[in-house]
């Protein structure tokens, strides 16, 4: 995506914005920091939305499809054996490691990640809540036995190998377009101990997200004086609610995302900018460098 001029590069724009920035995370010592997809977008993961918070491309499964129908357990077992490799490899980007930077200085209560990619621990932040799971596990729905996903990718390679490996182009739950292929060919492994369905330790759309990490989330933000939104659209109800209940509290907001929110009318400061250079310039200021 093209950057606007306004705010490409070290624009004046781009200093007001890293200044505005600066300014709301000296003011607040408590934040309650909030992420999403484009937060990632450095580290080759794409986001989910554009710019008006519409779809790029197909809806991701949803969870009561993947539960009850086994020709879409194959499709995206199919897709995100491909799909795989290349969230496995991404690295933390400059978002990441500033915001782990702020942790290490005593200045996040607690850091909301709508991701499942753990690249924020991967950075070092410590106090993180995984609210839609992590991709890097899997369960099995029958027993409740937890396994890698790179064990499960062995598994998947095994009974599939004439099948693709490997891809380029992912989506954020690791999900590829595969193309017109026949699943049906596609073999699932089942749970090694008692043969049951295997599913990504995450939430998928139309999931419920524990009540454990909701609760741990909700205190969190109770014992915080502002939030800060990275890289989400806040379309998804597991994320709004938080900025809503901040709003209703008179929390002040800071959200960094590229276009619209669905809280635009709730936000206090509006940043339509990159994640990565606002965030990796204003926290080296804020806690030195």
């Amino acid at each position: 995506m093209t950057l606007p001029r306004e705010i490409a590069g070290d624009s004046p724009a781009r200093a007001d914005h890293i200044a505005r920035l600066r300014d709301f995370i000296a003011a607040h010592r408590r934040l309650f920091v909030l992420t999403g997809a484009g937060i990632s977008t450095a580290s080759g993961i794409p986001d989910y939305r554009d710019r008006d918070g519409g779809w790029k491309g197909a809806a991701p499964i949803q969870h009561q499809a993947f539960i009850t129908h086994l020709a879409k357990r194959r499709r995206y077992w199919a897709r995100s054996m491909a799909g795989w490799p290349p969230v496995a490899r991404a690295r933390p980007n400059a978002a990441h490691r500033a915001l782990a930077r702020l942790g290490r200085a005593g200045r996040v209560r607690l850091l909301v990640t709508q991701n499942v990619d753990g690249l924020h621990q991967a950075a070092g932040s410590r106090a993180v809540i995984d609210l839609h799971g992590r991709l890097d596990r899997v369960v099995c729905l029958d027993c409740d036995s937890r396994l890698s996903r790179h064990r499960v990718q062995e598994m998947l390679i095994e009974a599939n190998r004439d099948w693709l490996h490997d891809a380029g182009v992912i989506r954020p739950d690791g999900d590829i377009e595969l193309g017109d292929v026949d699943y049906d060919a596609f073999r699932v492994p089942a749970c090694p101990a008692c043969r049951g369905i295997l599913k990504p330790d995450v939430v998928f759309f139309g999931g419920a997200v524990p009540k454990k990490r909701v609760t741990r989330a909700w205190n969190a933000l109770a014992r915080s004086d502002a939030v800060l939104v990275a890289g989400s659209s806040l379309m998804v109800w597991s994320g709004y609610r938080f900025v809503r209940e901040a709003a209703a509290r008179g929390l002040p907001i800071l959200a960094i995302n590229r276009g619209r929110t669905r809280a635009d009318d709730l936000i206090t400061h509006k940043l339509d900018d990159d994640c990565a250079a606002l965030l990796d310039a204003a926290i080296a200021e804020a806690d030195g460098g």
